[in-house]
């Protein structure tokens, strides 16, 4: 069984509990004045295990399931069985925690704010996949991987800056950076060889989708 299957499995198992158990869910949302307080940073990692309703579970755990698996394959390949599993789960664990920390200063005296979800874990994977095959069509919306992670930065910078929704836009855009800087620096440090092949297939420019 995949390591993506795994978390898909944990994190469902874990969020649909807490949908009906109240007292699991607060004990493991994201709450930087308790974090600060009583020193829950365990906090930093089991946020991403619950989320907010069934949508937001099932959002999150689809974006997971159809990129992890392409991610965790491209990983094994190219870093071995054990290294490959350790890397990926460094990929997804590692952007759900440090998606946070800026969120955790900002919100720290604020008793008011929680968070919840994975969103920064999948980010990071999306952002992944985006360095592996960064011409790779989207099918919603209709654009190449590329370009929609340039739009996805962009709307995400922005829409933190205007804080005005629930969205955890912050997060989103530090795991997008942490699954970016996480895949590069790995294939560049260890298969140079395959960052060639990936900056020769930037270099190509994307091709029609038909």
């Amino acid at each position: 069984m995949s390591l993506t299957l795994i978390l898909v499995i944990i994190t469902g198992l874990i969020s649909y509990n807490s949908f009906s158990n109240r007292v699991m869910y607060q004990k493991l949302l994201l709450h930087p004045f308790t974090m600060k307080r009583e020193g829950e940073y365990t906090r930093f990692i089991t946020h991403g295990f619950v989320h907010a309703d069934m949508n937001h579970l099932m959002i999150n755990m689809f974006v997971l399931y159809m990129f992890g698996q392409q991610i965790e394959s491209n990983f094994l390949q190219l870093f071995g069985d054990v290294m490959g599993r350790v890397y990926f789960l460094l990929l997804y664990l590692g952007a759900i925690v440090l998606s946070s920390v800026q969120t955790y200063f900002k919100h720290q005296n604020n008793s008011y704010y929680s968070a919840v979800g994975a969103s920064g874990g999948t980010s990071a994977i999306v952002f992944a996949y985006i360095v592996f095959d960064p011409w790779a069509w989207f099918v919603f919306p209709p654009l190449p991987a590329l370009f929609f992670g340039i739009a996805y930065l962009v709307y995400s910078i922005y829409m933190s800056k205007k804080a005005n929704d629930n969205i955890g836009h912050e997060a989103h855009l530090w795991g997008s950076v942490w699954g970016l800087v996480l895949t590069v620096s790995l294939t560049a440090a260890l298969r140079p060889d395959f960052m060639e092949n990936i900056i020769t297939r930037l270099m190509a420019g994307p091709s029609s989708p038909f």
